[in-house]
């Protein structure tokens, strides 16, 4: 029987890992725990090769040699067990899981991916490659709705592949298009591998959906500018959509208010009804949906504008205030808070053989404040703390009416910072432009628009930008981005109980695959320290003397070799552990890892032979796609993501800047 070369492969990629634990062992001089635990990683990873569940081989080998450390104590080992299983369990930011997970499968069953891609390919129809980009802009929407791998690849596969296909597009760059942009999920926010990374290695889920959103665009801008190119270079591999392929049929009604449908929509919405019988009703909700852009554009620039230029007067107010009293030391008035009485109160401790002021020649003095400014009152000055507000000492007096003044004066204004000028030109800019170039037939896609990818994108945004502005929790975000998933799925009238029973049990079908990951991870890590399988590495890898570049270098090419037989999973929740302890010797940023390591997992979806996103393309591709032919789009796709992964490294505020400005 012929063995397939994947198979070749993986067979060995395992036979590598047994004859490089068995050398390690056999160089050794004495077997320790920790070669043991070595030997445990080895065996672990050969399993899952061979198709092993990657949950219970964790729990199974983790059982086994923390049974052989504990010297055959099954009680001791069964206590590892439990704690673990516990401590996991326990974890409030997996809560967030099966909310984001059902958002997904809901957005997903709602089938707006049908319309967004349609809308998209006529939208952006004058860019070369205009199908593959929209394939690319509509995997990443989806994407960051949905974060479901498979899902995306599978859905695109069904819609993009065969429009592609007949539009005369290249098979590898159909397919490298699909699965590229379907991985995103993985990257962008709502993210389950973020929330994955941030539990297993300690770092704030919100901050590291904030760092990945910029990586996450830039990545996906680099497939978006690739494929351009290539069609650019290469057109017989993307050619441009046919005149059909461009046509937007117009509604009876606006037929009759358009000589053409490249007239302008605007100037025959205000002229065309004198020359047709058409009803104002239908002019007026045109001109409706016309005004739309320039009205949010006025509501945004106005709202910001006010916001970054307003200084709230209330703090400076509140400082000024507590100078004054500070150095009048005023009773308050009648009816307020007023300092206690002199007699058979609260009183100032005796000046002798009491706590006493310190002195004011060689110890610790009031600084000084200015001529308005009046010392501090003695113990004695008993009428002075006692009396009415009106006979006050004149620093008192006049502070008093210098604080009503402050607040009197208002917030006070300054100017629009550069940041917000240059962001709103771009916008008016463009605002200008969707007026000047305004046909019935652009009036057409922008309405396709606004029913499929604009209700996308503001519950994207209201999840997103809850989180990453403070305002919820990942969790509190995720069960409102659940309501909104459930929301729009009935908007579009696909909510029933067909769906909805079918996206709890994959919600719950997922959820617990990531949770038994977890209770197996934490089993397995607890073993190999135990056996001091972590120490011995941090030795090993301290021993070499490596510098932070060498280091981070040398980790970011494992996880990438890593990505060839495992998916992220199992790299996330085995190797994570290993990796994240050696953070605080080369001085690397956890956050700053954690957005390399998810830019990098994008292989784990992309590698052969175990690439997930090839096989869910193949499943659903015509009979003359090959996998050969997927594996071969895939490969510039990889490319693009070291470049990448160098980009971020070179200039870390791409990922940096947004975590540091709200969270500084």
């Amino acid at each position: 029987m012929k063995i397939r070369r994947e198979l070749w492969f993986g067979l060995t990629f395992m036979a590598l890992i047994v004859i490089g634990a068995a050398t390690v062992l056999l160089r050794a001089e004495t077997i320790t725990n920790g070669h043991l635990g070595l030997l445990m990683l080895s065996l672990v990873v050969v399993a899952i090769m061979l198709g092993f569940p990657t949950a219970f081989t964790l729990m199974g080998m983790g059982m086994l040699f923390t049974f052989m450390a504990y010297d055959r104590d099954w009680h001791r080992t069964l206590d590892l067990m439990v704690q673990s299983a516990y401590k996991t369990m326990a974890n409030d930011v997996l809560i967030a899981v099966p909310l984001f997970v059902f958002m997904g499968y809901l957005v997903e069953r709602a089938n707006l991916i049908e319309s967004l891609f349609k809308s998209l390919h006529l939208a952006l129809a004058r860019l070369p490659g205009a199908l593959a980009v929209a394939t690319l802009v509509t995997c990443t929407i989806f994407a960051t709705a949905t974060g479901i791998v498979g899902a995306v690849v599978t859905l695109m596969g069904l819609l993009a592949l065969p429009a592609m296909l007949r539009g005369g597009y290249s098979v590898p760059l159909a397919a490298g298009a699909i699965t590229a942009g379907g991985c995103l999920g993985i990257l962008i926010p709502p993210s389950v591998l973020l929330i994955v990374y941030g539990a297993t290695a300690g770092v704030s889920v919100v901050q590291l959906y904030a760092g990945a959103f910029f990586p996450g665009l830039m990545l996906a801008g680099l497939y978006i500018l690739y494929v351009i190119l290539i069609a650019k270079l290469k057109p017989q591999w993307a050619p441009p959509l046919s005149a059909a392929d461009r046509v937007v049929p117009l509604p009876p009604l606006s037929q009759r208010l358009a000589s053409s449908p490249t007239a302008h929509a605007l100037v025959g919405l205000l002229k065309g009804r004198r020359n047709a019988e058409v009803p104002i009703s239908h002019v007026l909700r045109q001109l409706s949906i016309v005004a739309l852009p320039a009205i949010v554009f006025a509501l945004l620039a106005g709202f910001s504008y006010r916001a970054v230029t307003t200084v709230e007067a209330e703090a400076r107010y509140e400082i000024e205030e507590i100078g004054a009293a500070r150095g009048s030391n005023r009773a308050a008035s009648s009816g307020g808070l007023a300092e206690p009485p002199a007699e058979g109160g609260l009183q100032e401790p005796p000046a002798e053989g009491g706590l006493q002021e310190p002195p004011s020649e060689g110890g610790l003095a009031e600084p000084p404040s200015g001529e308005a400014a009046s010392p501090p009152p003695a113990a004695s000055d008993s009428s002075t703390l006692a009396a009415p507000l009106g006979a006050q000492p004149a620093a008192a007096a006049s502070a008093a009416p210098a604080a009503s003044a402050a607040a009197a004066e208002g917030p006070t204004y300054r100017a629009a910072p550069a940041w917000w000028i240059a962001t709103f030109a771009v916008f008016g800019a463009i605002t200008a432009l969707f007026y000047l170039f305004l046909s019935f037939a652009r009036l057409e896609i922008f309405k396709m628009l606004l029913a499929s990818f604009f209700p996308l994108m503001l519950l994207i945004l209201s999840v997103l930008g809850s989180i990453v502005l403070g305002l919820a929790t990942p969790t509190e975000a995720a069960a409102m981005g659940a309501l909104g998933g459930m929301l729009l799925a009935a908007a579009y009238r696909r909510l029933n109980l067909t769906v909805l029973k079918e996206s709890v049990f994959l919600t719950a079908k997922t959820s617990a695959m990531v949770c038994w990951l977890f209770v197996g991870s934490a089993i397995f890590s607890a073993a190999f320290a135990l056996l001091g399988g972590q120490a011995l590495v941090e030795e090993w890898v301290l021993s070499m003397n490596l510098t932070k570049v060498q280091f981070l270098v040398l980790s970011q090419v494992i996880i990438f070799l890593l990505g060839w037989p495992l998916e992220w999973t199992e790299i996330i929740v085995i190797f994570m552990p290993i990796f994240i302890p050696l953070l605080d010797n080369f001085g690397v940023d956890p956050l700053f890892f954690g957005l390399l390591v998810a830019l990098n997992l994008q292989t784990a979806f992309l590698s052969p032979p175990v690439a997930m996103a090839a096989f869910y393309l193949k499943g659903v591709s015509p009979p003359h796609v090959t996998l050969n032919q997927i594996f071969l789009g895939m490969l510039p796709f990889m490319g693009i993501q070291v470049l990448a992964i160098v980009m971020l490294y070179v200039w870390p505020q791409i990922g940096l800047w947004l975590p540091q400005l709200l969270y500084k």
